[in-house]
């Protein structure tokens, strides 16, 4: 069969199943991503150049949809191309949340088209006006918000099925579409984030971090309010005063992924270490910047309380991976993280509530023999769930059945 993945990012969400469908060696497999996109070995990647800002007579409600009519625009030339080229795929596997997927069905009227659904915006009961910290959305804002799910509207209208990686994030779409949306997650790598008890981190300072040490780890893509940094920060002072052997490795980049910018000429780390810096001893502070995978996974396995906390917003790898590398997780009691941490496989805290954070983090470093089976039942349920392996194949399974019946009606138009 042919397969056309479509990922601004490509492979991002689709690289175990790329890779394993391009690893089978009897389909053939090409992916369209933007110019920055990493792509794959064995698919052959056709990049566009992405358009950068709005056009400034777009109207403030449009203003997020016209960025992606124009995105799709290069898409569509990218997809043609192929297509000229003689290359018509079976199946095209797309992100629906750039504008990416509004040519495919032009482009492709035959092809089974699956959809990543991975989260819908609403004004109310997620991640918007969640923090009195941040903006606070009025009206306007909040139309314009609502016309950001353009895109993604069009593609569950477009699309033959969808699948999110979690059930609370298939829940935040419109109930009416739920039924054509399935629940695969992508699947982590449940062996390289795996328990070591020989592992190690070398810091910039030449101290080398073990097992048997205290070490308190937080993990973003970007340090900023989404992802709780500030109330990991303003926690910080009480643990490290209460446990004068702690350590803090902190991973992160310093620029922005989902929430406001920061005010200009200052990023969200330094503001938020400002803040907090009177209260800290800063040579058991290691902020580690974005690190190399290896790095990453090793700070997982020394870990003794890793911290993971996020708005009502799209679940982390880093949060499953912590799971595997069998971390005694403290996690915000938001809706995303309820679905994978428990009292059974981690201990959840408030989102504000700073003392609490404080005093379960403390707990998990002075108790640590206490938490040895929420380490072990969270590794565990990283490997009955969260497996590439097993989630691959669930979705070869899901997309080859489609494609199968589709064959044997002898049709794939819009709605089949």
């Amino acid at each position: 069969m042919n397969y056309l993945f479509v990922h601004n990012n490509f492979p991002a969400q689709f690289t175990h199943l790329a890779a394993d469908l391009a690893d089978e060696g009897k389909h053939v497999v090409k992916a369209i991503g933007a110019s920055t996109a990493p792509g794959l070995a064995k698919v052959e990647t056709r990049r566009y150049q992405a358009p950068v800002g709005h056009l400034p007579e777009a109207h403030p409600f449009a203003r997020h949809f016209e960025l992606e009519c124009r995105r799709a625009e290069q898409v569509m030339l990218t997809a043609a191309s192929f297509a000229a080229d003689g290359f018509v795929p079976d199946v095209v596997v797309a992100h629906c949340g750039w504008g990416e997927n509004l040519p495919l069905r032009a482009i492709f009227p035959q092809a089974r088209i699956v959809i990543y659904c991975e989260f819908f915006f609403r004004a109310v009961g997620q991640d918007v006006n969640f923090d009195p910290e941040g903006p606070i959305r009025g009206a306007d804002a909040i139309v314009a918000l609502q016309c950001r799910n353009a895109s993604t509207l069009i593609a569950l209208a477009d699309a033959d099925i969808g699948v999110s990686p979690t059930k609370w994030q298939r829940s935040t779409y419109p109930e009416e579409y739920r039924g054509k949306i399935r629940v695969v997650h992508e699947g982590i790598d449940v062996e390289a984030a795996k328990p070591d008890a020989s592992a190690s981190l070398k810091l910039s300072n030449g101290r080398i971090l073990r097992k048997a040490d205290e070490v308190v780890t937080f993990v973003a893509r970007n340090l900023e309010q989404p992802r709780g940094y500030h109330m990991f920060m303003r926690a910080l002072p009480q643990i490290l005063s209460r446990r004068p052997d702690a350590q803090a490795l902190i991973i992160g980049g310093d620029e922005t992924s989902y929430g406001p910018p920061p005010p200009q000429g200052t990023t969200w780390k330094n503001i938020y270490l400002q803040e907090n810096e009177m209260g800290l001893d800063m040579s058991r502070v290691h902020f580690l910047g974005r690190v190399p995978r290896e790095t990453y996974l090793a700070a997982l396995k020394v870990s003794t309380a890793h911290v993971y906390l996020t708005y009502p917003f799209v679940l982390s790898w880093s949060c499953l991976e912590a799971m595997s590398a069998g971390c005694a997780i403290v996690a915000s009691d938001t809706a995303p993280v309820r679905e994978v941490i428990t009292s059974e496989t981690g201990v959840l805290t408030p989102f504000f509530d700073v003392a609490a954070l404080s005093d379960r983090v403390v707990d998990v470093l002075s108790r640590r023999s206490k938490y040895d089976r929420l380490r072990a039942n969270a590794r565990q349920v990283a490997l009955a769930r969260f497996d590439r392996i097993q989630c691959t194949r669930q979705l070869k399974q899901l997309i080859s059945t489609n494609s199968r019946e589709l064959a044997s009606e002898g049709k794939r138009g819009v709605g089949d």
